[in-house]
Protein backbone atom coordinates (compact mmCIF):
# COMPACT_ATOMS: atom_id res chain seq x y z
CA UNK A 1 0.00 0.00 0.00
CA UNK A 2 1.04 3.58 -0.59
CA UNK A 3 0.84 6.21 2.18
CA UNK A 4 1.27 9.97 1.79
CA UNK A 5 2.43 12.03 4.78
CA UNK A 6 1.49 15.71 4.46
CA UNK A 7 3.05 18.14 6.94
CA UNK A 8 4.88 21.44 6.55
CA UNK A 9 7.50 20.26 9.05
CA UNK A 10 10.14 17.91 7.62
CA UNK A 11 10.95 16.77 11.16
CA UNK A 12 7.30 15.84 11.78
CA UNK A 13 7.11 13.94 8.49
CA UNK A 14 10.15 11.96 9.62
CA UNK A 15 8.57 11.30 13.05
CA UNK A 16 5.33 10.11 11.46
CA UNK A 17 7.27 7.79 9.14
CA UNK A 18 9.29 6.40 12.06
CA UNK A 19 6.10 5.87 14.06
CA UNK A 20 4.56 3.99 11.13
CA UNK A 21 7.56 1.63 11.18
CA UNK A 22 7.33 1.22 14.97
CA UNK A 23 3.63 0.41 14.65
CA UNK A 24 4.38 -2.37 12.17
CA UNK A 25 3.63 -0.56 8.92
CA UNK A 26 7.21 -0.18 7.69
CA UNK A 27 6.64 -2.29 4.59
CA UNK A 28 4.34 0.27 2.97
CA UNK A 29 5.58 2.75 0.36
CA UNK A 30 5.67 6.28 1.81
CA UNK A 31 5.63 9.55 -0.12
CA UNK A 32 5.66 13.06 1.32
CA UNK A 33 4.21 16.50 0.64
CA UNK A 34 4.93 19.81 2.38
CA UNK A 35 1.39 21.20 2.22
CA UNK A 36 -2.10 20.48 0.97
CA UNK A 37 -1.59 22.15 -2.41
CA UNK A 38 1.51 20.07 -3.15
CA UNK A 39 -0.29 16.94 -1.94
CA UNK A 40 -3.39 17.55 -4.08
CA UNK A 41 -1.26 18.08 -7.18
CA UNK A 42 0.68 14.86 -6.50
CA UNK A 43 -2.49 12.88 -5.78
CA UNK A 44 -4.00 13.90 -9.11
CA UNK A 45 -1.01 12.29 -10.82
CA UNK A 46 -0.51 9.29 -8.56
CA UNK A 47 -3.19 8.22 -6.07
CA UNK A 48 -2.35 6.68 -2.70
CA UNK A 49 -4.21 4.32 -0.37
CA UNK A 50 -3.94 6.53 2.71
CA UNK A 51 -3.21 10.20 3.40
CA UNK A 52 -1.94 11.19 6.86
CA UNK A 53 -2.20 14.97 7.02
CA UNK A 54 -1.50 17.77 9.43
CA UNK A 55 -4.37 20.23 9.81
CA UNK A 56 -2.60 23.61 9.88
CA UNK A 57 -0.26 24.21 6.95
CA UNK A 58 0.56 27.12 4.63
CA UNK A 59 -0.78 27.17 1.05
CA UNK A 60 -3.63 24.74 1.78
CA UNK A 61 -4.71 23.27 5.11
CA UNK A 62 -5.38 19.60 5.71
CA UNK A 63 -9.16 20.08 5.79
CA UNK A 64 -8.96 22.01 2.50
CA UNK A 65 -6.90 19.15 1.07
CA UNK A 66 -9.50 16.59 2.11
CA UNK A 67 -12.34 18.65 0.66
CA UNK A 68 -10.34 19.24 -2.53
CA UNK A 69 -9.67 15.52 -2.91
CA UNK A 70 -13.32 14.65 -2.54
CA UNK A 71 -14.42 17.46 -4.88
CA UNK A 72 -12.08 16.05 -7.55
CA UNK A 73 -13.32 12.50 -6.97
CA UNK A 74 -10.02 11.34 -5.48
CA UNK A 75 -10.58 8.40 -3.20
CA UNK A 76 -8.33 6.83 -0.64
CA UNK A 77 -8.51 6.76 3.13
CA UNK A 78 -7.74 10.04 4.90
CA UNK A 79 -6.79 10.80 8.49
CA UNK A 80 -5.35 13.69 10.43
CA UNK A 81 -2.21 13.66 12.57
CA UNK A 82 -2.32 17.07 14.18
CA UNK A 83 -1.54 19.00 17.35
CA UNK A 84 -5.15 20.02 17.79
CA UNK A 85 -8.00 17.63 18.40
CA UNK A 86 -10.89 19.68 19.70
CA UNK A 87 -14.40 18.21 19.43
CA UNK A 88 -15.41 20.77 16.75
CA UNK A 89 -12.32 19.86 14.69
CA UNK A 90 -13.06 16.15 15.07
CA UNK A 91 -16.63 16.74 13.93
CA UNK A 92 -15.52 18.86 10.97
CA UNK A 93 -12.97 16.19 9.99
CA UNK A 94 -15.56 13.42 10.22
CA UNK A 95 -18.14 15.36 8.22
CA UNK A 96 -15.55 15.98 5.48
CA UNK A 97 -14.78 12.26 5.27
CA UNK A 98 -11.75 11.74 7.50
CA UNK A 99 -11.62 8.31 9.12
CA UNK A 100 -9.70 9.45 12.19
CA UNK A 101 -7.83 12.24 13.93
CA UNK A 102 -4.71 11.31 15.89
CA UNK A 103 -3.64 14.11 18.23
CA UNK A 104 0.04 14.91 18.85
CA UNK A 105 1.90 13.74 20.82
CA UNK A 106 1.11 10.24 19.60
CA UNK A 107 2.48 6.76 20.17
CA UNK A 108 3.19 3.78 17.95
CA UNK A 109 0.40 2.00 19.83
CA UNK A 110 -2.09 4.73 18.87
CA UNK A 111 -1.01 4.43 15.23
CA UNK A 112 -1.33 0.64 15.31
CA UNK A 113 -4.79 0.76 16.87
CA UNK A 114 -6.17 3.36 14.44
CA UNK A 115 -4.40 2.22 11.27
CA UNK A 116 -4.70 -1.57 11.55
CA UNK A 117 -8.30 -1.62 10.24
CA UNK A 118 -7.40 0.84 7.45
CA UNK A 119 -4.23 -0.85 6.23
CA UNK A 120 -5.23 -4.52 6.45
Amino acid sequence: MKIMIVDDSKAMRMIVQRTLRQAGFGDHEVVEAENGAQALSALEKSPVDLVLSDWNMPEMSGIELLRGMRAKGLGGAFGFVTSEGTPPMRQQASEAGALFLIAKPFTAEAFEQVLRPVLT
